[in-house]
């Protein structure tokens, strides 16, 4: 059994969005949020919300501005507007979207797993790559610790495709899809950063 996707879910999907062209989806930043979260199914959403939520109750807003930077290409600076309230607005667009929806149920099972048998891994993992900044693997360390390590490690999979420069071993790779199974991630999780793989 495996999780309600295939793919990424949650606010790392949503960092996704914030591409070079992403201007093209919407006026604003939050004006792009709400277009993609009309379209998927409730669980998306509500998969966003609950990472959301989960890292405004557990992080400062300096470190929430340090990992939304960290894992967008181009989202607008936070000049007016801090990292607890950028995240508040994600929250409020969920609610928004899912406040119209009648089948919405919490998760459970396998999409209720935090990953907290995971943490010491997860943890490693963050330690080891060598091509992040000191504060990005101080925030993502933090989010395993005071968040949930599922929702750390689906963030260091987006930021290590997001930061350019950042390469993983075959050994790296393989040891996270190795957590990526204990999570039961859906095929095409952790098969994002494959291609960061260079083995000399």
């Amino acid at each position: 059994m495996q999780r309600f996707t295939e793919f990424d879910f949650g606010v790392s999907w949503v960092m996704t969005f914030f591409h070079e062209d992403w201007c093209f989806d919407g006026p604003t930043a939050s004006d792009v949020v709400a277009k993609w979260l009309a379209y998927p199914d409730a669980e998306y959403v509500l998969a966003v919300r609950r990472d959301a939520q989960t890292l405004l109750d557990g992080l400062p807003t300096k470190t929430l501005e340090v990992l939304w930077e960290a894992g967008t290409d181009y989202l607008p600076p936070f000049a007016l507007i801090s990292g607890a309230q950028w995240t508040q607005t994600v929250v409020d667009l969920c609610d928004a979207r899912l406040s119209s929806t009648t089948d919405v149920r919490p998760f459970t099972g396998v999409d209720a797993n935090d990953g907290a048998a995971c943490l010491d891994a997860v943890v490693a993992e963050i330690q080891q790559v060598r091509s992040l900044e000191t504060e990005v693997t101080a925030a993502l360390v933090d989010c395993a610790r005071r968040c949930t390590p599922d929702l750390a490690l689906r963030l260091l999979l987006r930021v290590i495709t997001a930061v350019p420069g950042v390469s993983l071993s075959s050994d790296q790779y393989a040891r996270l899809e190795s957590i990526g199974s204990a999570l039961q991630y859906g095929e095409f999780v952790v098969d994002s950063v494959e291609y960061l793989v260079k083995d000399e």
